[in-house]
């Protein structure tokens, strides 16, 4: 088998960390594949350093039919027996590989957002595209909401997203204390998620205000890159008076290090496909709080492997970190029931369940 990764991400978000291990894991099957992503972008980045086979080109804009050109002439030279697109504008350039450029490779797509196709011809055309052969949901979430829009609601696959439970450990290096010049008795609650509209940092530095009133050490970490956001967050952050207890710390390659140091994961999207950056910290052993977004609640059950509360619901989301803090056995209890339930997840079961459709689909084609 002879598999295109396609790609058109700049930075370096969950799904691109997805597309890293499903490589991994499945180049120990020993698939031969290939990654198609834009030059000078993250993914090529990690893919020079790992001496990765890549097709890299330009990404002018988000309906280029060049790239389907390079995209179809790649798949006739190397012999592509399948290819797996990872995104929305990779969808558009491998659709027009098809249908412009005369690409028979049979294709799967994975979706990874919780809200519907865009009511527009072309979305509901790409979608429907006979190229694409499976369609990869991350939850069973995703896989409802698309229902309506796919003419064959049979291609939709449930698959979730994977963690490299070798990656993460329990020790706590004081590293953020040490970076921050925090005291041992600083209580530190973090997210790890792009600083993006869907990911509700509002909420999260709302949440943080409320929990201030409780005179507790605490201090909070925003951890990941800008995603177009980090601005207004910053004067939010400032109108609140919350800049002593709030730090933005940026992307950050060191995240397994940095994970075990959180007493509390904070969570606060207001769409989600699945939150895998939960799993990490269910693999970390952080008690986690989050809300009940999109595919969440398929991986955090509450009261028994985390707590829940409502989108851009600030009072309850702090309700909830308070009770971690205040109930006697509530964060032992259910970060360990999280930490066995994360073994489920794991990298090798995504890619494992993802060559499974890999093989279906090219036995169907």
């Amino acid at each position: 088998m002879r598999v295109l990764h396609l790609s058109s991400a700049l930075s370096w978000r969950g799904g691109e960390q997805q597309i890293a291990w499903l490589f991994q894991e499945l180049k120990i099957q020993g698939i031969a594949q290939w990654i198609a992503c834009v030059k000078d972008s993250a993914l090529e980045e990690w893919c020079k350093r790992h001496d990765i086979p890549t097709l890299s080109y330009t990404k002018r804009f988000s309906a280029d039919p060049i790239p389907g050109l390079h995209i179809s002439r790649f798949c006739q030279k190397e012999k592509i027996d399948l290819i797996h697109i990872h995104d929305s504008h990779a969808h558009t350039y491998a659709i027009y590989s098809a249908s412009l450029w005369g690409n028979k490779t049979p294709m799967v797509l994975s979706r990874r957002v919780d809200f519907p196709i865009q009511n527009n011809f072309f979305s509901h055309w790409k979608y429907n595209h006979s190229a694409i052969r499976s369609i990869l949901c991350v939850s069973d979430f995703i896989r409802k909401v698309l229902v309506p829009d796919i003419k064959d609601p049979q291609k939709l696959m449930l698959v979730h997203d994977g963690v490299d439970l070798k990656r993460f450990g329990f020790i706590r290096e004081g590293r953020l204390h040490k970076e921050l010049s925090l005291s041992e008795e600083t209580i530190l609650i973090g997210n790890v998620a792009a600083i993006a509209s869907h990911k509700d940092y509002f909420t999260f530095v709302d949440t943080a205000a409320l929990l201030k009133k409780s005179k507790l050490p605490l201090h909070f970490v925003i951890i990941g890159a800008d995603g177009g956001e980090q601005a207004a967050i910053e004067e939010y952050i400032q109108q609140q008076d919350l800049t002593a207890e709030i730090s933005i710390l940026g992307f950050r390659p060191d995240i397994p290090e940095l994970l075990p140091e959180l007493s509390i994961f904070l969570f606060t999207s207001k769409t989600e496909g699945l939150g895998s950056s939960i799993l990490d910290a269910f693999a970390c052993r952080i008690p986690v709080v989050a809300t009940a977004a999109g595919g969440i609640p398929e991986i955090l059950n509450h009261e028994k492997n985390g707590l829940l509360a409502p989108i851009q619901q600030a009072k309850q989301l702090a309700a909830q970190v308070l009770r971690l803090l205040q109930e006697d056995g509530l964060a032992k209890k259910l970060s360990s029931n999280a930490f066995a339930n994360v073994q489920a997840y794991s990298c090798t079961a995504m890619a494992s369940q993802t060559l499974d459709i890999y093989q279906k689909t090219l036995a169907k084609s």
